[in-house]
């Protein structure tokens, strides 16, 4: 039996908008097949932004890379087969038909996991977004939401102040 410990991240490529059908399928194959050994995260990495239409501000969900999804598995004939042969999915990343594991640079560079936050904020503080549509902007801390490891700030754009939901990697103080 394989070790999960042995589990690394790999790329799938897929159609252009059947990212989240591919992460559903395959993490239901994986609880009906009991794989939980093998397949141990489906992700389609995504980030709130805000966007401004017609003067209405409101908050949308952005994958960070369309037609991309993240698997972290043990990999094993079977656990290639399952991803590679579920429905809209393309093939892996890599070179011919062997997929190549991320390295662990890769994988922090990517922001397929969410990187450990060492600071803490406060609402009415400064922070600057380092990451993101809104990258180099600064912004005022409206609500910290630390269990989610969200913040509300506002930006000042075009004059106004338009709130945005960002991650907490994704701001730095000031």
């Amino acid at each position: 039996m394989a070790d999960i410990a042995e589990a690394k991240w790999y790329i799938l490529h897929t159609y252009s908008g059947y990212e989240n059908k591919v992460m559903t399928n395959i993490l239901t194959l994986v609880e009906n097949r009991g794989l939980q050994h093998l397949i141990e995260e489906v992700k389609v990495p995504t980030e709130i932004t805000t966007e401004v239409n017609d003067g209405k501000t409101k908050q949308i969900e952005v994958k960070l890379y369309p037609c991309y999804v993240y698997v972290k598995m043990v990999m094993t004939d079977e656990s290639w087969y399952i991803c590679r042969n579920t429905r809209g999915v393309t093939g892996f990343v890599g070179p011919g038909s062997k997929p190549i594991p991320l390295t662990e640079d890769e994988v922090a560079n990517l922001g397929v996991v969410g990187k450990e936050i060492e600071q803490s904020f406060k609402e009415g503080e400064i922070v600057t977004v380092i990451s993101g549509p809104l990258e180099g902007y600064e912004g005022v801390i409206k609500e910290y939401d630390e269990v989610n490891s969200k913040v509300l700030i506002t930006v000042s754009m075009f004059g106004r102040d338009t709130p945005a939901t960002l991650d907490l990697s994704s701001i730095k103080k000031i």
